[in-house]
């Protein structure tokens, strides 16, 4: 029996799959991660918290799966993007926190940016709309504001990591310092038609060469976890941001295909091909996870709060027990009552890049309940998304290809069946879920598994892929185009005057 591993480090948790060489989970294993919010728009992480959990998922999957580390062919690492990190390179310690996707910070470098006239050449460099969301203005902050870091960065003392570089620093003992193209693509400091970090992208920023990975293609040899870790070394075959291995792991590997992830926030990617596209509607352009050195491109729009959106209603309104509460109560009422949430707890992503707005609840009534307001919330995810898709079609339109015709689905929300007919309801297309879920795990198992040769191409990988099931839209498409205009003017609520 050939097995795969994945270490899949997320926002929220961190955790190890193994798969066997037709795709199929055969033991999984995870451990929450502690969320840190020193300030309002800050979002910190524990590195040596990530390590430990990562590391401990690990060790707990083998003795699930009841395999030991020497038969596991190849590991793959698939981890939250943009979170960024410097530690040294003596030691190995953390210089600060991991500063999260999430966090607005950096904002101010963002404006000075902008101001400085370099948003256009950026974007046609790296795909990006200029936004605190990405790694390099963070490491930026993080070398201006932690006592003696710049100078430690002069004399080539630190190393800058995504998350995945960190991973592969510490399995590695140090050996390793690396990255992939789809990780290197989200910093803002690289350039995606060459593949290269980009000199004029570091001066602007005025961050030194020194402390960049090396970057590879998404499969490929990254080193060898040590031996004495997981009881045998391991090749380390495939990387990939979690995005990025989500779109792998659907096997959508053609220009056209598109799919949405329903985790902490929402990402909608679709496969571009060798065409760089740039959006004319507030997407941005990234790297695919790509399997030789040949860029591949990807349309991309993140949605900053998606189920986590259901841990307010959990942690902030106590409006349920738990997670998995939220469909009952949801389903408790017929609809949600003219009420429309838009939690832009932390601005607004995709299509609209509002980082001022904040969250709110309009249309409410003497007859609103908790329930309405969940289902509202609930039902919020699937706005968002389908102001992505939207946008996204408008884009593939222009560019003279064909509309989105289905729509593949995954993450922790898509198991949530309201949601998602609520989802192809929007659409007006069909929504796949697939018989494994996992695909953010999946695309980086079968990453490695490419560059070891279980597989032989993507063709393979294309077969195994199968749908669990299929939502088709049951809505009329003038009631579907109402409900988008109602959340559209929900979300001009969102930003607040100036003088406030």
């Amino acid at each position: 029996m050939t097995y795969l591993m994945a270490l899949d480090q997320g926002t929220s948790s961190s955790r190890s799959i193994v798969f066997n060489g037709q795709g199929q989970v055969v033991a999984q294993a995870q451990q929450e991660l502690t969320q840190h919010y020193p300030q309002p728009g800050w979002v910190e992480h524990d590195p040596l918290e990530i390590w430990r959990t990562q590391l401990a998922t690990a060790r707990t999957v083998l003795a699930k799966a009841g395999i030991t580390a020497r038969e596991v062919r190849a590991v793959g690492i698939t981890n939250q993007r943009e979170t960024t990190m410097v530690w040294n390179r003596k030691t190995g310690l953390p210089i600060h926190p991991a500063i999260v996707w999430q966090d607005r910070r950096a904002e101010p470098t963002c404006v000075a940016l902008r101001e400085r006239g370099l948003a256009a050449s950026i974007q046609a460099k790296t795909g990006l709309l200029v936004d605190a969301y990405f790694s390099g203005t963070k490491l930026k902050w993080l070398l201006d504001q932690v006592p003696g870091a710049r100078q430690q960065a002069e004399a080539g003392e630190l190393a800058f990591g995504t998350i995945d570089s960190w991973l592969i620093w510490q399995l590695t003992h140090g050996r390793t310092h690396t990255t992939d193209v789809s990780n290197a693509a989200r910093t803002m400091l690289f350039n995606v038609h060459s593949n290269q970090w980009d000199a004029d992208l570091l001066q602007a920023l005025d961050i030194p060469a020194s402390l960049l990975p090396e970057v590879k293609p998404s499969s490929a040899f990254f080193g060898e976890v040590s031996a004495d870790l997981l009881g045998a070394a391991i090749p380390i075959g495939g990387v990939a941001g979690d995005q990025q291995s989500a779109l792998f792991g659907q096997a959508c590997f053609t220009p056209g295909m598109v799919k949405n992830t329903y985790g902490t926030g929402c990402f909608m990617l679709m496969h571009t091909g060798q065409q760089f596209q740039t959006s004319a509607n507030g997407l941005i352009t990234t790297s695919a996870a790509q399997t030789t050195a040949q860029p591949e491109f990807a349309l991309e729009g993140s949605v900053f709060v998606g189920g986590a959106v259901v841990q307010w209603l959990r942690d902030g309104l106590h409006a349920i027990p738990n997670s998995a509460a939220v469909q009952a109560l949801a389903e408790s009422v017929p609809d949600a009552g003219g009420v429309m949430v838009v939690p832009a707890f932390t601005g607004l992503g995709a299509p609209y890049w509002k980082p001022d707005a904040r969250g709110a609840i309009t249309g409410l009534s003497r007859g609103s309940t908790l329930a309405h307001i969940a289902r509202a919330a609930l039902e919020s995810i699937a706005f968002q998304s389908a102001a992505l898709l939207q946008a996204m079609s408008r884009d593939a339109v222009a560019a003279g290809d064909t509309a989105v015709s289905e729509l593949r689905v995954d993450g922790g929300a898509c198991v949530n069946d309201l949601l998602m007919q609520f989802q192809a309801n929007l659409l007006g297309i069909p929504v796949l879920r697939p018989v494994v879920t996992e695909t953010t795990a999946l695309g980086a198992a079968y990453l490695a598994g490419l560059a070891t040769g279980v597989f032989e191409g993507t063709n393979e990988l294309s077969a195994l892929w199968r749908a669990e099931r299929r939502f088709e839209p049951t809505l009329a498409p003038s009631r579907a185009a109402e409900l988008m205009a109602r959340w559209e003017h929900a979300v001009r609520q969102t930003v607040l005057p100036p003088e406030l």
